[in-house]
């Protein structure tokens, strides 16, 4: 068995079995979420790709970011001011306000599609890289449980800044480094036929 999917499998047995799912209120956090809408969109789907769809995006992912932001664990000038001031309730209150809005899906680049199918499904054998679908499922939208994000419909570019940073190591959230070994082995062309093929993926997410 490839390695990698060794691997995703261990992590996905253990979060399975240690996860805290999000508890926050849907109707606050649309308050609470209004100074958002500037960047992200009052629904959370954002018009400018350089800033993340959060509509549909899992709860205890979007926690998680918060947290990282507050932290500075995901260092980011704008974020980590925004997450400043919140407390832990109103981070649950914010993901479960954005979490509850519909996604509204985008169009792959039908050049890119054929490759980007292959990676996100099969992924990429000689440079070792595993399918996204092992971790993120089949439609793209994540696991909430494991706080794995959906990925379905999200801005290609926005995608694709987000493997560079993996790439580079300026992003380093992910605990298990899975991420930036994988994007590290992704070539520019495939993350940008990659991003594009999950841009046009319609998920429904999974509800924790």
């Amino acid at each position: 068995m490839n390695k990698f999917v060794m691997t995703a499998a261990a992590i996905i047995a253990f979060a399975l079995a240690t996860s805290v799912s999000a508890a926050g209120n849907a109707a606050a956090g649309k308050t609470k979420a209004a100074v958002c809408a500037a960047c992200h969109g009052a629904d959370g789907n954002s018009v400018n790709p350089q800033f993340p769809k959060l509509a549909g995006q899992n709860a205890n992912y979007l926690v998680e970011q918060l947290q990282d932001f507050k932290s500075g664990k995901r260092p980011n000038a704008i974020m980590s001011g925004m997450a400043a001031s919140l407390s832990e309730q109103d981070m649950q209150d914010i993901a479960a306000w954005f979490s509850s809005q519909p996604v509204q899906p985008g169009e792959a680049n039908p050049g890119l599609v054929t490759i980007g199918q292959q990676i996100y499904r099969g992924g990429d054998r000689e440079s070792g890289v595993p399918a996204c679908l092992a971790c993120h499922g089949p439609d793209g939208a994540g696991n909430p449980p494991m706080k794995i994000p959906q990925l379905a419909g999200q801005h290609a570019a926005y995608v694709v800044a987000q493997l560079k940073a993996y790439a580079s190591g300026q992003r380093t959230t992910d605990p298990r480094k899975m991420m930036e070994t994988i994007a590290s082995r992704l070539s520019d062309a495939q993350m940008q036929a990659v991003a594009s093929y999950i841009e046009g993926l319609h998920g429904t997410p999974i509800r924790p």
